[in-house]
């Protein structure tokens, strides 16, 4: 067997768009040939669907599968809705899921690598895998709604897998992007005080007065952002850290379609 040197299967990878697996595991098979390397990626079908790759993936589906303290999640993206809702589609969502779950990430992409360019030419369209999480924790809950386009993972310090699903599921109403009020980042408290000074500004508030309004401003920005001050969907008149009564979120995932 040749030995393959990075630079050739980069320069492989370079001229075809494949992964670096499939470039190094051609050029042996090609015995270090680049051209005829081209030609048995041709004959898979694995070129093709590298070209494919180059197209928009804003469609797919989040898959979840849950094992023995573990919760996995995956975006698998495609072109269209319709081939989300192709059976293919969601067999290799399924699989894929269950591997990293099972084996851990290295193993689901892995395996990626392998029923992918199949994937691309059966369906006819490019198909990735998007954002991959897994969990693992002794109080887990996750929510995957109905339509296949939101999943989420909670893990909780304490608590009961209930609770743990219903934290999830008012997560993937919400939307909230941290998991306390001071995760919020600086950066993006800062954007907002702008726009909030030029409103009390054009309001003609003294500086004095602006200065006191930021401060409350910014606490509910905060609170709004944060997912255990927010008001829980199912029982508006307490907030999720009530609804936690003690425990505590250790973990927070939450993958979307947009």
């Amino acid at each position: 067997m040749a030995d393959i040197s990075a630079a050739a299967v980069s320069s492989l990878r370079g001229r075809t768009g494949v992964s670096i697996l499939e470039c190094k595991n051609a050029l042996e098979e090609a015995e270090g040939d680049e051209e005829k390397a081209i030609e048995i990626l041709k004959k898979r079908g694995i070129v093709q669907a590298a070209k494919k790759a180059e197209r928009d993936q804003s469609e797919g589906l989040i898959f979840t599968s849950e094992g023995d303290g573990v919760i996995a999640l995956i975006f698998l993206k495609c072109e269209t809705d319709f081939v989300a809702r192709d059976e293919n589609f969601v067999a290799l969502g399924e699989e894929l899921v269950g591997i990293l779950s099972s084996d851990g990430e290295e193993a689901a992409k892995a395996l990626a690598d392998k029923k992918m360019p199949e994937a691309v030419q059966k369906l006819g369209e490019n198909i990735s895998l998007g954002d991959i999480k897994r969990i693992e924790g002794s109080t887990l809950g996750y929510y995957l709604h109905s339509n296949g386009k939101i999943g989420v993972i909670v893990s909780l310090e304490g608590g009961s897998t209930e609770i743990a699903k219903d934290v999830a599921m008012h997560a993937a109403a919400m939307d909230p992007l941290y998991v306390l009020p001071d995760d919020v980042p600086a950066e993006a408290v800062e954007s907002e005080k702008n726009v909030w000074k030029e409103q009390l500004a054009e309001k003609g508030k003294p500086e004095e007065i602006i200065e006191k309004i930021m401060i409350g401003k910014e606490k509910k920005f905060r609170e709004e952002n944060a997912l255990v001050s927010q008001e829980f969907v199912k029982d508006p008149s307490k907030t999720i850290l009530q609804h936690l009564d003690g425990a505590t979120i250790s973990d927070y995932v939450r993958l979307a379609v947009e």
